[in-house]
């Protein structure tokens, strides 16, 4: 079969080559790979640092910590991406064994959503004490008051009672939620290479931070009269039943 007739611009252009399409196609196809790889990836993001953390013997170590945000999870429209994952990690002192604890909140269902707020030693055990975010969490954790969620590592983060916890321990981490949204982290990891503990101190008494995480309470905290439970995402009180009208059953 003959090839059909083309104009000499046509042919200049390469359009009469018979490998020209060929080419053309593949181009294309590579363009809109990337393009969904890059989408892929666009969905999720990491913010990293490291803190120094004060013990409560007066020793510091450094952490390194990470927040894993994914705009594929549920969250409202305007809102950033949710936190996918948090880690901390740290290594035991006068050990060489690195401990990490993490906080996966992509299960739907059942996400952990546990802010870590403390982290300390006795007798090189570690421990920890967090705090659940958002209504669902609070729930899952058994409603704590006051409203910490207590670890101690065995091998295995294992939870334990406020009464396990020893009291010497007390808040020594940055405990605002979105951590990559505060200037002043980013500034002081790039400055020194870390967050010093006296930033993590000034940070966490800044403007509207509650009086929970300025130090471990002991006490429960009064907070009024109980609510009615929460029933789904869009009914947060129950919602009675209509009232019978005249000539209505």
């Amino acid at each position: 079969m003959g090839r059909f007739p083309i104009s000499r611009a046509e042919e200049e252009r390469g359009i009469g080559d018979p490998h020209f399409l060929v080419r053309l196609f593949a181009t294309l196809s590579l363009v809109v790979t990337l393009g969904v790889s890059m989408s892929a990836c666009a969905k999720t993001s990491t913010f990293t640092w490291k803190e120094e953390v004060l013990l409560h013997d007066g020793k510091k170590i450094i952490v390194e910590r990470s927040d894993v945000y994914d705009s594929s999870m549920r969250h409202e429209i305007g809102q950033g991406p949710p936190l996918a994952e948090h880690r901390t990690a740290f290594m035991i002192p006068g050990t060489n064994q690195t401990v990490v604890w993490k906080s996966d909140n992509r299960s739907p269902s059942d996400p952990d959503n546990l802010h870590l707020l403390a982290l300390d030693f006795l007798d090189g055990v570690p421990y920890a004490a967090t705090t659940p975010f958002g209504a669902f969490a609070y729930a899952k954790w058994n409603r704590p008051n006051p409203p910490y969620v207590f670890f101690k590592y065995v091998g295995e983060w294992k939870r334990i009672s406020l009464d396990e916890f020893p009291d010497r321990f007390n808040i020594n981490l940055i405990v605002t939620g979105r951590k990559k949204d505060n200037p002043r982290i980013s500034e002081a990891n790039g400055k020194f290479g870390y967050v010093p503990a006296e930033t993590v101190g000034e940070i966490n008494r800044e403007p509207g931070e509650s009086k929970e995480y300025y130090s471990i309470l002991r006490a429960p905290l009064d907070y009024g009269p109980p609510r009615p439970e929460h029933k789904g995402p869009k009914a947060p009180f129950p919602i009675p039943p209509p009232t019978p009208t005249d000539g209505q059953k």
